[in-house]
C-alpha cells in the first residue's frame, strides 16, 4: 500500500485507503460540491463550483465539515478533507456531537416492531436475521425500548435492500459510497432503514459488515443524528468494529437516553470514551514506533504521532488491523525485518504494514521462552543496534536476543536496578534518537541508556501539540 507521506503507513480516516496522488482538480471540485450538497445543505442552484471562485458559502460549509470531523479548519479542500469525503459512509446528513435529530422526533411507545422486507443475496437469510436482531439489541440494552420482528401487518421499522434510485429522494450511488440511510421516527416511511444492494454485505471485516451498519442506521430510526465523536457508533463514516459485539460509546448512550430515558436494568451500562490527545489524565496501554512514526494505544484506539505534523490523529485499531484485538498491552518494532509485534495476555501477533501474518496469534511461552508465571507483557522495545528486545513484566524486565531467538541468561532483573528513576512499573516504552521514553500513568520519563539516568520528566501526552493546557 502506498503511503500518503514518505513515512506514513496508516490510513486513518476510514476502512479503505486511497492512492497518494489526487484525482484531477475538476474531479476534486465535483467531490466537494456533491458532498457539501448532500451532507451540509450547500445551495448552489445548479451552479458548479469554480476553481478560481472564492465562494463564501462553500468556504463556510467546508469549515463546518472540517470542524465536525476534527480536521484542520481551513475552508479549503486539502488532502485530509478530500480523504474524509471519499470515505464510505451513512447517507444521513451530518449535525454535531451527540445530536438528536432536529425537531426531537421520537417514538411515543417503547415496544417497537420491525420487518425485513427483502434480503440481500450476499448473505444467508439467517445471517441477515441475526445481524438485524443484534443491531437492535445494541440499543435495547441501554434504553427501555424493545424490538420484535413481525412477518405480517405493518411494522414500525421496515428494513429493505435497494439498488440506485428507490423513490425516496435519496438514491444510492453504487459501491463504496453511501452505504445506507434511515428516516427519523414517524408515520409512513418514518423509522425505515434502507441498505444499498450495490455494496457487498458481510458478517466479518471484509467490505461492509451488515451488523455494524445496521446498528448505526437504527440509531437514526430512533431519533439520533450523527456524532462528531469518532469513537461513537453514530459517527458518519464507516469503520469496522468487532463483529461479535458492538459496544456503544458513552456518547451514544447519552444520546439515546436523552430521548427515551435509561433502561430498566438497576445497574446502568456505561460505555467507553474516546481518548483525547490533550487530556491531562491521558495514559497509554502500549506504544511503538512503526516505520518512522510513533503510535500510542489506548483501549480500542490508537493515537498517531506524525513526524511531519505535531497534531495527533485518533482512530480505531480495527480500522487498520481488523484482526488485532482491542486493549493491546505491549508492542515493539523489529525494524530490521519490517515487522511489528503486538501483545495481549499470553498471546502475540506479528504484522507487516496493515497485514497480520498468517499463523498468529501465537503463545509467548513457546516463542520467547517465558515461564508460566508471566501472564502478560506490560511494555517492550527493541534495540536495532544490538538485536536485543526488552520485555517489562511487573517490576522486572527480560532481554531477548532476536538474532539467536532465545532469552538471554541471567534474566529477569529488577527494573529499578538498570533503569533507575522510572519507577518499578512501566505502562509503555518507545525508543527515539538514542533515548528511551518510559510511560507510567500520566508521566513520561526521558531516559538516557548510556548513563542510566532520567534526563526529563514529561506529561505522557507531550508528543502532541496541545499548546497551553
Amino acid at each position: 500500500m502506498k503511503s500518503l507521506l514518505p513515512l506514513l503507513i496508516l490510513c486513518l480516516t476510514g476502512s479503505h485507503c486511497f492512492p497518494a496522488h489526487l484525482e484531477t482538480e475538476q474531479q476534486d471540485l465535483e467531490i466537494v460540491q456533491n458532498y457539501l450538497e448532500k451532507f451540509y445543505d450547500l445551495k448552489t442552484e445548479g451552479v458548479k463550483i469554480s476553481k478560481k471562485k472564492d465562494s463564501s458559502p462553500v468556504v463556510e460549509k467546508l469549515k463546518k465539515m472540517q470542524k465536525f470531523f476534527g480536521l484542520k479548519v481551513t475552508g479549503k479542500p486539502d488532502l485530509e478533507t478530500l480523504k474524509m469525503m471519499k470515505n464510505p459512509r451513512c447517507g444521513v446528513p451530518d449535525v454535531s456531537k451527540f445530536a438528536i435529530t432536529e425537531g426531537n422526533p421520537k417514538w411515543e411507545k417503547k415496544n417497537l416492531t420491525y420487518s425485513i422486507e427483502n434480503y440481500t443475496p450476499d448473505l444467508a437469510k439467517e445471517d441477515v436475521d441475526n445481524a438485524i436482531r443484534k443491531a437492535f439489541k445494541v440499543w435495547s440494552d441501554v434504553s427501555p425500548l424493545t424490538f420484535t420482528k413481525i412477518s405480517q401487518g405493518e411494522a414500525d421499522i421496515k428494513i429493505s435492500f435497494y439498488y440506485g434510485d428507490h423513490y425516496d429522494n435519496s438514491p444510492f450511488d453504487g459501491p463504496n459510497g453511501i452505504l445506507a440511510h434511515a428516516f427519523q421516527p414517524g408515520p409512513g416511511i418514518g423509522g425505515d432503514a434502507h441498505f444499498d444492494e450495490g455494496e457487498e454485505w458481510t458478517k466479518d471485516h471484509r467490505n461492509y459488515n451488515l451488523y455494524r451498519v445496521a446498528a448505526h442506521e437504527f440509531g437514526h430510526s430512533l431519533g439520533l443524528s450523527h456524532s462528531s465523536d469518532i469513537g461513537a457508533l453514530m459517527f458518519p463514516s464507516y469503520g469496522f468494529s468487532d463483529t461479535n459485539d458492538i459496544q456503544l460509546s458513552q456518547d451514544d448512550i447519552n444520546g439515546i437516553q436523552a430521548i427515551y430515558g435509561p433502561g430498566n436494568n438497576p445497574i446502568q451500562p456505561t460505555g467507553p470514551t474516546t481518548p483525547h490527545a490533550c487530556d491531562r489524565k491521558l495514559t497509554f496501554d502500549a506504544a511503538t514506533t512503526i516505520r518512522g512514526e510513533k503510535i500510542f494505544f489506548k483501549d480500542r484506539f490508537y493515537l498517531r504521532k506524525n513526524p511531519y505534523d505535531s497534531e495527533a490523529e485518533v482512530n480505531f485499531i480495527s480500522l487498520f488491523w481488523p484482526s488485532l484485538p482491542s486493549g493491546i498491552e505491549a508492542a515493539y518494532e523489529d525494524a530490521e525485518r519490517d515487522l511489528v509485534k503486538f501483545f495481549k495476555g499470553n498471546k502475540y501477533w506479528v504484522t507487516q504494514g496493515q497485514y497480520v501474518l498468517p499463523g498468529y496469534p501465537k503463545s509467548i511461552y513457546s516463542t520467547f521462552g517465558f515461564p508460566a508465571t508471566v501472564k502478560k507483557i506490560d511494555a517492550a522495545f527493541s534495540d536495532g543496534y544490538t538485536g536485543k528486545t526488552y520485555f517489562f513484566v511487573e517490576n522486572k524486565y527480560w532481554r531477548y536476543n532476536e538474532r539467536r531467538r532465545s532469552m538471554d541468561a541471567g534474566y529477569p532483573k529488577l527494573i529499578t536496578n538498570d533503569f533507575p528513576g522510572i519507577g518499578s512499573k512501566v505502562d509503555a516504552v518507545i525508543n527515539d534518537n538514542e533515548f528511551l521514553y518510559f510511560f507510567s500513568r500520566t508521566r513520561q520519563f526521558k531516559f538516557e541508556p548510556q548513563n542510566k539516568r532520567v534526563v526529563a520528566v514529561l506529561k505522557a501526552n507531550s508528543w502532541f501539540n496541545c499548546g497551553n493546557y
